[in-house]
This record gives structure tokens, sequence and C-alpha cells, in this order.
């Protein structure tokens, strides 16, 4: 049976546009991506065993090049249409947080931030630049570690808010581990970086740590 003869309200495609996104499973939404399955099996089959294998969706999205093209029903076509996907999102969420007021919207700092930063591999160090009206200027990564650290540098962050003259940042950092609880590390990093860009009347609104589940914010926690 393939899904053309599953009653239309249980095809993924057909659900999709009748109820909305959020309706559909993991599975669901995957096969809607694959289009088709392999011999023996629909798309949606495909899409469970495919979840299956690398653990759940996230990490088969993170999968590199190799991984990917390497697994029974993927290949490179589908590997450039899933990063082409993910781009998309990443920008989409850019011109959400361009557009808006990052400070009155954390929400939208924070999901475009773990956007970008919750899935990379080694410590990536960033920084969103605001306006005299914390609206959104640039952002920016500004170091790249290893899996446990990236080597931040107060000057070059300064550089950076005032090429982008920026009257205020939020910090963020992510943890490949996947454990979004700041060090003292991080703490005093902080603290450091806020001296540093106080001497350019540049102020630290947050730093949001990036891990598996929401961010953690310095800001929620009463250290900034």
């Amino acid at each position: 049976m393939t899904i053309l003869d599953w009653p239309e309200s249980e095809r993924p495609r057909e659900k999709l546009l009748q109820r909305g996104a959020a309706a559909l499973s993991d599975a669901e939404l995957l096969a809607i991506f694959l289009r088709t399955g392999v011999r023996g099996s629909t798309a949606v089959d495909l899409a469970r065993t495919l979840i299956r294998q690398f653990g759940g969706l996230r990490s088969l999205l993170a999968a590199d090049q190799t991984e990917f093209c390497a697994t029974h029903g993927l290949g490179g076509a589908k590997y450039a249409q899933l990063q082409a996907v993910l781009e998309m999102a990443r920008r989409h969420f850019s011109e959400q947080l361009l557009r808006g007021d990052a400070l009155s919207s954390p929400q939208a700092a924070g999901d475009y931030l773990r956007m970008q930063l919750r899935d990379r591999n080694r410590e990536i160090f960033a920084a969103v630049f605001l306006d005299s009206q914390h609206r959104t200027v640039a952002y920016q990564e500004l170091a790249e570690g290893t899996i446990d650290g990236a080597a931040v540098y107060p000057r070059e962050v300064v550089k950076a808010a005032l090429r982008h003259n920026a009257v205020a940042v939020i910090l963020a950092h992510n943890h490949p581990s996947g454990v979004a609880e700041p060090s003292a590390a991080d703490r005093a990093l902080t603290q450091r970086l806020q001296q540093a860009l106080a001497t350019i009347d540049v102020r630290v609104l947050d730093h949001l740590v990036v891990g598996d589940g929401p961010p953690t914010s310095f800001a929620e926690r009463g250290w900034i």
C-alpha cells in the first residue's frame, strides 16, 4: 500500500494543509521532505526508520554530509535540499530579529540564538549588537574554539561593538555538551566584557548560554 491509498486525512501533505504543520509528527514532517520512500517502504516508513537510526530528528538534521549520504534512501541531492531548508529557517529567524526589538522580545532572540548555536560541535561565542532603541543591528560570531571552550578577547568584542556603532549588546555562547549551566569561567568572562564595553558606553543586556533546552539567561539569574 502506498500513501496515496491512505485516507486523505492521514496523508502527511493533506494533513498539513488541513490542520497545520504543528499537527504532524516528526516522521510525517520528514516524509513530506523526503517525498518518496524506497522499495517496500513508504516515505513515512522511511522517515520513521531514519529517525530511529539517527536517534531523533534533531540528530538527523545535524548529521554531516558523509553520514547523511551514506544512509539508504538519502544522498547528495537530499543533503543539499536539507541544508537549504535549514539555512532558510536561520535567515527567517535572523530577519525577524533584525526587524524587531530584541530586548522586548527575548523569545525571538533566544530562538534565533538556539538556531544558530545549539547544534554546533565546537563552542562558539557570538553577540547581538543593538542600537539606542534596542533594535538589532547585527549578529556576529566572534570566536570559535573546541568542544569545551573558546578564547574570547575583550578587545575584539569592543572593536566589533564600535564597528557596528552599538549602544548595547546581548552576548551568547553554546555548550556542545548540551548542558546550558554557566561555568565560573563564563561568569568571569562576562564581568571582563562588561568592564571593557563600559569604557565605550556599551551596555551588556544579557549573556545567553545555549544547550539542549531553553538558553540560560544571566540577566534572569540576576548576574547582569
